[in-house]
């Protein structure tokens, strides 16, 4: 239980008696994980975040945090864990530096903390900016600044990407990334985003309709997904195509000149681009048709 930062044993939630949110979802998550919470929207994320941070009141007593009972540490166990659940509370008319300033005077922290924050999460060049001048990406980095102003050993963030662009997106990933490895910090964070919770956790959770169809690391993830099926574009291959045949005989040459293929899971796609470069192959580049992607939306859609 010790290797567990936050564990619900199955957790339940009604908000009437016509409507069950979740149903015995337990949920054990490592800690220094980056642990992927994911489903579709309306599947019961915000509900789990909102009971694991005490916004909502607990119905029972399933969730315990650093291996003790949740009820009986609130407040006080947020003096170690940074949470962005609700929309950021920003005082737009203030700087990013002014923003922190405030929080810091409420939990009496050093001011010397936050020119450290602000660098962490790559502010500092803009702190004397009014936030109401910052971009979306740049005011979730300043939300998450001020969740991590205390130095908390949790972190727990829903939907954390929720409508950046593409280099928001990016610039998340990286800092959260970037503050488990280098910091440490155990990160909870909701998604309904299946690429972005493969790119950056070490653990996912699979919720769909208030309950939980799947938890184990990534890889365990693309090994449950079974078979997946390749794009190849590479020199000559016609040439290619008639070798591969012998080997797969699922390979198919495509009008625009690519080869699919199945290979029996995407652990072994970093040996089958070897063995096929080691061949003589000019190998431009493998995309990843379906496989993990496919088997999360036939596991989420009947929710």
């Amino acid at each position: 239980m010790d290797n567990y930062i936050i564990q619900t044993q199955a957790l339940d939630f009604i908000y009437s008696k016509n409507r069950k949110v979740l149903d015995n979802v337990s949920l054990n998550i490592p800690k220094g994980s980056i642990y992927g919470f994911l489903g579709p929207n309306g599947a019961g994320k915000s509900t789990t975040m909102r009971l694991l941070t005490g916004i909502l009141p607990e119905q029972g007593d399933s969730i315990r945090i650093f291996g003790k009972p949740l009820q009986g540490q609130l407040p006080q166990v947020f003096d170690n864990i940074g949470s962005l659940v609700e929309s950021p509370a920003l005082y737009l008319h203030l700087s990013g530096y002014n923003n922190l300033k405030y929080i810091a005077k409420l939990r009496n922290i050093p001011e010397s903390r936050i020119a450290e924050v602000l660098e962490l999460v790559d502010l500092d060049r803009d702190a004397k900016r009014k936030a109401k001048q910052y971009s979306l990406g740049m005011k979730q980095r300043l939300a998450i600044a001020m969740a991590l102003l205390h130095e908390p050993e949790l972190l727990l963030l829903d939907e954390p990407v929720n409508g950046l662009d593409p280099n928001g997106i990016q610039d998340i990933r990286r800092l959260l990334i970037k503050l488990n490895r280098e910091k440490g910090v155990t990160i909870f964070v909701s998604s309904h985003l299946l690429a972005e919770i493969e790119r950056m956790c070490t653990h996912v959770g699979i919720i769909s309709g208030g309950k939980l169809q799947f938890e184990g690391t990534m890889e365990e993830l693309a090994k449950q997904s079974g078979a997946c099926r390749i794009q190849l574009s590479l020199k000559d291959a016609s040439g290619w195509h008639e070798k591969l045949l012998k080997e797969y005989p699922t390979a198919t040459l495509e009008s625009s000149g690519q080869i699919n293929l199945e290979l029996t899971g995407r652990d072994v796609i970093p040996s089958f681009a070897k063995k096929l470069v080691d061949s003589g192959a000019q190998l431009y580049e493998i995309r990843i048709l379906d496989g993990l992607e496919e088997w999360f939306m036939s596991l989420v859609k009947h929710q």
